[in-house]
């Protein structure tokens, strides 16, 4: 049966504020030239860890971002930092859409925001200012300021928006879970329009938690390398519009690629452990849902966090699914470290202008072969070759995994 263009689901804008780069042209030559994101931590004293590095956002001020499609003047110092970041990245992704402030109070557009850690670096903050009796914060905004809630929903407050706002908290695969509820809602023309994505700032919580279990790498993230030691925590959020390829036509809008369907679980086997049958078969629904076999996967965006255990593991299933035939497989954590919620958005940003552009972008890092990780990771350079279908992997703590497959755009399904 021939899918109608109303229900075939494209993306049209894209935002950006991540540690390689603020803006898509910004983060595109990054990943094409493999940029390495790493830095010292200046969001909290890491005096009393062994280790000081991070990828954050380096000297990034929401105030000094012009925020033209907002009802009225925005104050960020009443935004945690992770709202800052996506209602920064949520206008880059409006203004690359062509949508105006017309249609934006005339359509119904939903939000759908993933986070892992919400407003948690307020947490920190305001913690911190409390034990040192400082009189700087205004403890009224503490409450708002403090709810993952309050991500999408500042949002919808500085665009006055009219469509529905959630949150989704699957940890480090909610980019990927936004993304199919955003896909669900468009095809089932419940929204014209919809902004998903993630979105954390690094936050003590994160780089404490993930020292306290072994998984805090040195200096260097190193997905799929013999030596690797753990991963880098960041930050950042990634933004992308969804809306149906009929709503795109009419508004002339440029296409960057079609968002085939996902699949998504939750096999629940373990608290921080994953599956590998859980991931295989969240890798199978998403592929029969968009009626694509393994064989027309041209590269997968691997969820590739460097730490010991998931790798391999990542690698097996992957094994499972395509047997002797893998594409090459690369994770951009290696660039921009771990930001959590905001992962498999980013990650989705990089399928999308793979796809656009032409290339597969590296695992940068990359010195020796794990023998049981034997893939084609995209070692250290990018590779400049066409794609037409790519997988998205995100698997995320407690089981819950979600596959996103995207296309190249033609203007009919069957064409390449």
């Amino acid at each position: 049966m021939k899918t109608s263009d109303k229900h075939r689901v494209v993306i049209s804008g894209l935002g950006v504020v991540s540690s390689i780069g603020i803006g898509i042209e910004a983060y595109l030559s990054a990943l094409k030239n493999g940029c390495n994101g790493a830095s010292v931590v200046e969001s909290f004293d890491t005096e009393k860890f062994p280790s000081h590095i991070g990828c954050e956002v380096s000297g990034f001020d929401a105030n000094q971002y012009e925020i033209s499609l907002a009802e009225q003047p925005v104050n960020f110092d009443a935004l945690g930092r992770s709202s800052q970041m996506a209602v920064v990245a949520t206008q880059q992704a409006l203004l690359d859409s062509g949508i105006d402030k017309s249609l934006l109070s005339e359509k119904n557009i939903d939000v759908v925001i993933g986070t892992t850690d919400g407003e948690s670096a307020v947490f920190d903050e305001y913690t911190l200012a409390y034990i040192e009796n400082s009189n700087k914060k205004n403890t009224n905004l503490f409450p708002r300021l403090l709810t993952a809630e309050a991500i999408p929903d500042s949002i919808v407050d500085v665009f006055n928006l009219k469509g529905d706002s959630m949150v989704i908290a699957t940890a480090c695969s909610a980019g990927n879970y936004s993304i199919g509820y955003a896909f669900d809602k468009i095809q089932s023309g419940e929204a014209d329009f919809v902004i998903c994505g993630g979105s954390d700032a690094q936050c003590l919580k994160n780089f404490g938690g993930f020292y306290r279990i072994g998984a805090l790498a040195p200096e260097s993230c190193m997905p799929f390398d013999l030596n690797r030691k753990g991963i880098l925590p960041g930050e950042g959020a990634g933004i992308l519009i969804l809306e149906s390829l009929a709503s795109a036509k009419q508004r002339g809008a440029k296409i960057y690629a079609e968002i085939l369907g996902y699949g998504a679980s939750c096999d629940g086997h373990h608290v921080m452990q994953p599956n590998e049958e859980g991931i295989v078969q969240c890798n199978r629904d998403a592929l029969s849902r968009c009626n694509i076999s393994p064989a027309e996967i041209d590269y997968i965006c691997a969820h590739g966090t460097a730490t010991a255990i998931n790798d391999v593991v990542e690698t097996s299933a992957m094994k499972q699914i395509f047997n002797h035939d893998m594409p090459p497989m690369s994770s951009i954590k290696s660039m921009l470290g771990h930001t959590m919620g905001a992962a498999s958005a980013l990650s989705a940003i990089a399928c999308t202008l793979a796809l656009k552009n032409e290339f597969m972008p590296p695992t940068i890092h990359f010195s020796e072969a794990d023998p049981e990780c034997a893939i084609d990771c995209v070692a250290n350079q990018s590779r400049d070759v066409t794609l037409n279908v790519v997988q998205n992997n995100a698997f995320a703590f407690g089981g819950n995994n979600a596959i996103v497959l995207f296309k190249r755009f033609a203007e009919s399904m069957g064409d390449n």
